[in-house]
């Protein structure tokens, strides 16, 4: 999972020494993934017509968290746990890890940035957030934000953290541990897809409806309370493995999908597993994240 500390002032994606739970609380509710070579956009990703998953789909849904986790074992790709990245010194901008990680984050924006965009109007067709003026300008606020993020910049001090000042809202900042410590591109374009979000919600909230509706849905078919930052948090992060997703279909390669897939939820396969009152625990995060996508978590699965 990626913790997001957030104040008037910035918004930091934290990475927190985290104790192992199972919880096998899980539901589904879904957007729509396609094999890797490609994805049809008009198929809409949600479903509301159950709140309530077969012992079947709840097996699903842990038999892919399962597979997100050893993907990242024998990955030579596979992103570093955050409890892992959190206890690792310091390191400095110029070392060879942060100057391939922040040219692969300087190179991924763009797309990311365009993506992220397709995937808010994505989520705001299928939760029928567009139906008054008022949000429809809030989300188009939020795009205009978005569009309007053009760097990267390394930085020592932030360590295992990413983050976004509102005052400067042009500019991702990544820890040196935490561009390390994502050595893919699937990884890295899932955290900057979570920043994206962050900076189009803004000091507004423009994206308040969203994040709002998406918690009340996650809390339905979980059964754990997800309100407020939490939704945030999850909203985000549902984002970026959306767009990690659309990633994968748009640059096909010889690589197993479910290896692909994995790469974006894979820095949350912690040891300490423990949330906080803004965050569910990064492994609740992986298993709510695939409760709302029960199609990703057949893709994981069964590697189509």
């Amino acid at each position: 999972m990626t913790s997001l500390y957030r104040t008037k002032e910035f918004r930091v994606l934290g990475l927190a020494a985290l104790s192992l739970t199972i919880v096998c609380t899980l539901a589904s509710g879904a957007f729509r993934s396609l094999a890797q070579g490609g994805r049809d956009r008009d198929d809409s990703r949600t479903s509301h017509s159950r709140d309530v998953l077969s012992p079947e789909a709840r097996e699903m849904v842990e038999l892919a968290s399962v597979v997100v986790c050893k993907e990242r074992i024998v990955d030579p790709k596979g992103s570093a746990p955050i409890d892992d990245m959190q206890g690792r010194p310091s390191l400095p901008v110029q070392s060879p890890e942060a100057i391939a990680g922040a040219q692969r984050a300087q190179r991924l924006l763009p797309i990311a940035r365009e993506l992220v965009v397709r995937s808010l109007r994505q989520l705001t067709r299928d939760y029928n957030l567009a139906g008054t003026r008022g949000n429809s300008f809030k989300i188009e606020r939020a795009i205009t934000r978005v569009e309007a993020v053009k760097h990267v910049r390394p930085d020592v001090d932030s360590r295992d953290n990413a983050s976004v000042f509102l005052r400067n809202p042009h500019t991702i900042i990544f820890g040196t541990i935490f561009l390390a410590g994502l050595p893919s591109d699937e990884g890295i374009i899932s955290v900057l897809a979570h920043e994206l979000v962050h900076i189009g919600d803004g000091g507004q909230d423009s994206l308040s409806l969203l994040f709002r509706t998406l918690g009340r849905r996650a809390t339905q078919l979980t059964g754990w309370k997800i309100n407020g930052q939490k939704a945030e948090e999850l909203t985000c992060d549902l984002v970026g493995m959306m767009v990690a997703r659309d990633y994968v279909a748009r640059t096909p390669s010889y690589e197993p999908l479910p290896r692909r897939i994995s790469r974006s939820l894979e820095h949350n396969c912690v040891e300490q597993d423990e949330g906080d009152d803004d965050h569910l625990s990064p492994r609740s995060t992986i298993r709510a994240l695939l409760t709302l996508s029960p199609t990703l978590s057949r893709e994981l699965v069964y590697g189509r």
